[in-house]
């Protein structure tokens, strides 16, 4: 009896109000004497050892039935005890706390949770017990990420895209100077110029759509070969301008294969130019190569490979290069070309592999398996 007034007063204080048997109201389908187990958070009583003696229908659905175990063994699988206990913290002052902490369910999926203790009090005052109520906040946790992510992007872009329109004004300037000078060649540098950034800004754009839009793939069966020629293709001119030597090797013996033609040719054109620029700010080497090659990887996979001689990364950059908004361009990148990539490559169930020294140059490839395409 003592332990249940201890209960009462610690649901109390975390302001759920037990009423007495003449007040309770008829609430069809629910019982009040099991009110704790319609709570959508995870109720435990716990012991000075920290042993579970009781568990709400919450707790039971994602930890299991924890009674009688150590709650460090439940939450984590762990025989060590977390290091703020607020469970413990209670025992000692009798004060409500709070804590967050990364724990593991039943099913093996990792979350977050936010935990409240309150003291179960004896009719001396003792602590006899601690409840707990902890709540899962791992969608508050991702949708905070989100928004700091998002906000990260928008500084970034808006940057990036600054510098962009700021290069298409002035080459927008310098074909009016040549025009109204009739200084074709002053015009056509200026045209090259706009020309460059219409790409940058077409390219930053694509990524944007393609990296905010989670869009089904729409798969057909086309020729691995086929799509890197075409792609390219789209780079020659720019290779030439850059004087960067863009080679193509395609093994004709890679079948059809069921492909989002469209998210392939995303993928390739931004390891295409992640290559060319990656050569472009080499200051050390008179002579730039890109090399594109489609081939089998093994029996039963197919690769793509885009390498390059340019300025290469070291094993940091190498961990991060995926991450989405990690660039090494500074204001010049925007760091969605190689998220994209990776986003790409994951979709259609395959992987990549990064191989890079400093100095020396890089080679992405990108590996998928081989699939028989509809007839």
């Amino acid at each position: 009896m003592e332990g249940l007034t201890g209960l009462q007063r610690a649901a109390k204080t975390c302001q759920i109000q037990i009423m007495s048997d003449k007040k309770k109201p008829h609430i069809p389908g629910l019982n009040p004497d099991h009110i704790v187990d319609h709570l959508p958070s995870y109720v435990s009583i716990q012991d000075r050892s920290l042993r579970i003696l009781f568990v709400n229908a919450s707790f039971k659905r994602d930890f299991g039935d924890a009674t009688g175990r150590l709650c460090h063994t439940v939450y984590k699988g762990s025989p060590d005890i977390c290091p703020n206990c607020p469970v413990r913290k209670t025992f000692r002052d009798k004060k409500v706390h709070i804590a967050e902490e990364t724990v593991k369910l039943s099913s093996g999926k990792i979350c977050q949770i936010f935990i409240q203790t309150s003291p179960i009090l004896d009719s001396t005052g003792a602590v006899t017990a601690v409840i707990e109520m902890a709540t899962n906040i791992s969608r508050v946790k991702i949708d905070r990420k989100e928004l700091i992510t998002l906000g990260q992007s928008i500084a970034l872009l808006s940057h990036g895209i600054k510098n962009i329109l700021e290069g298409l004004q002035g080459g927008a300037y310098v074909v009016d100077q040549g025009f109204k000078d009739g200084d074709l060649e002053l015009a056509q540098k200026g045209w090259g110029i706009v020309n460059k950034n219409i790409f940058d800004i077409t390219d930053v754009v694509q990524n944007i759509l393609y990296s905010s839009k989670n869009r089904p793939l729409k798969y057909e069966s086309v020729l691995p070969g086929e799509l890197l020629e075409d792609s390219v293709q789209l780079f020659r001119e720019k290779a030439a301008a850059m004087k960067i030597k863009l080679e193509q090797q395609i093994n004709p013996t890679v079948p059809k294969v069921r492909l989002d033609a469209a998210a392939i040719r995303r993928m390739l054109h931004n390891l295409l130019w992640n290559a060319l620029e990656a050569c472009h700010n080499d200051r050390k080497k008179n002579e730039h190569t890109v090399i594109a090659k489609s081939d089998h990887f093994d029996e039963n996979h197919f690769m793509f490979e885009i390498s390059d001689n340019g300025i290469g990364m070291d094993k940091a950059t190498q961990r991060n290069v995926l991450e989405e908004f990690f660039s090494t361009k500074g204001s010049a990148g925007t760091g969605l070309g190689l998220a994209v990539v990776d986003k790409v490559v994951n979709k259609h169930g395959g992987r990549i592999e990064v191989v890079s020294e400093p100095g020396k140059g890089s080679s992405f490839k990108t590996i998928f398996n081989l699939t028989k395409p509809d007839k």
